[in-house]
């Protein structure tokens, strides 16, 4: 059976100009800074975002707390808010890896601005944890893929840099707020200190992220890959397909965004079913079940059905437009979202 995957953008196949490439891909000892395949990566990626130099990490998890571990020292607070997926979803990496606590707060549809974390900001007291870092996730996983407009990022940026606190910026899925914002990402990525994108989820590519910042901060970058456990060898073999998914992935990605405005506007018309298609921005979106069901027992008669799909808690469900998911598959998905609800 072909299963309609609605978890994750991460579940992509790498397509065929990618296998190409990695099967033909120019390589050498990455550790020794010899890979060309892996430099051509860096020096891209680099390009993009307007950044002096960039770094190829084998995760968006490491490539965020390699940052985290640069602009920080233990014992500092890092300003966050409470949904991103630094706090939730990379195991305590904050505190485990880098001694720092995160300091969360609550965003709008899980926007931050500059007057929600002016205050939380801590004085020059020493009694109390200093604010070492604020990050900023855009778009915003678990709010449901939206998008921190350009004039707050560099209103907080602004602010943080007066303050002397540098900004992060976790843009695990940028392109697809740069398609929404109708920008580069090097405008997005512009004022902030460091940048970490990954190519494994809405680009397509099998594996990796990158980061990317001053050189300064690049060659520190180095070594603390190598201590957390990233320095790859003929890593060239997977730098190949995310060269392929930064030239030619980027330009599809509202096609996503117009699959994930579709499924919204199918959901609106299930009854029991809840969901705001204005939030539904970029290629994620939440609906809530309510009391009718719980998230486990509808992604069970969903995989009975030939739908994959995951809920956020045991109300609220995600799902995740991607490059193998067409519009077809999504009236197939809406068809038997509806066969399951109106069973009950």
């Amino acid at each position: 059976m072909r299963y309609i995957d609605l978890r994750s953008d991460t579940v992509t196949l790498p397509t065929a100009e990618m296998r190409e490439a990695m099967a033909r891909a120019e390589v050498g000892d990455d550790v020794y800074l010899e890979d060309p395949t892996v430099n051509r990566l860096q020096e891209r990626s680099a390009e993009l975002f307007g950044k002096e130099a960039a770094l190829f990490v084998p995760t968006g998890t490491m490539g965020n707390q390699i940052c985290v571990n640069l602009h920080t020292r233990p014992g500092q607070e890092v300003v966050i808010e409470e949904r991103s997926h630094m706090f939730n979803l990379e195991v305590a990496a904050l505190a485990a890896l880098n001694g720092v606590m995160p300091r969360t707060l609550r965003g709008a549809n899980g926007i931050l601005d500059w007057a929600a974390i002016e205050p939380a900001i801590r004085p020059r007291a020493y009694s109390v944890a200093q604010t070492g870092l604020i990050a900023i996730e855009n778009t915003h996983n678990l709010a449901g893929g939206t998008v921190t407009p350009l004039d707050q990022m560099e209103e907080i940026c602004d602010g943080a840099h007066a303050s002397g606190i540098p900004v992060h910026l976790d843009g695990a899925r940028v392109f697809n707020a740069a398609v929404f914002l109708r920008r580069n990402v090097a405008a997005l990525a512009r004022p902030f200190d460091s940048v970490m994108f990954c190519l494994s989820k809405g680009l397509g590519a099998p594996v990796g992220s990158v980061i990317a910042g001053s050189r300064a901060f690049v060659d520190r970058a180095l070594r603390v890959r190598k201590m957390f456990g990233g320095g790859m060898r003929q890593a060239g073999v997977i730098a190949a397909a995310g060269l392929v998914a930064l030239e030619t992935m980027t330009g599809r990605l509202e096609e996503d965004h117009a699959n994930a405005r579709f499924l919204a506007k199918g959901l609106m018309a299930i009854p029991g079913i809840g969901i705001d298609p204005e939030n539904v921005q970029t290629n994620i979106l939440r609906f809530d079940l309510g009391a009718a069901m719980t998230t486990s027992e509808l992604s069970r008669r969903l995989k009975e059905r030939g739908v994959l799909a995951v809920g956020i808690d045991e109300r609220q469900m995600r799902l995740v437009t991607h490059k193998d998911i067409s519009r077809g598959d999504c009236e197939t998905a809406l068809a038997k979202l509806r066969e399951v609800t109106s069973e009950g």
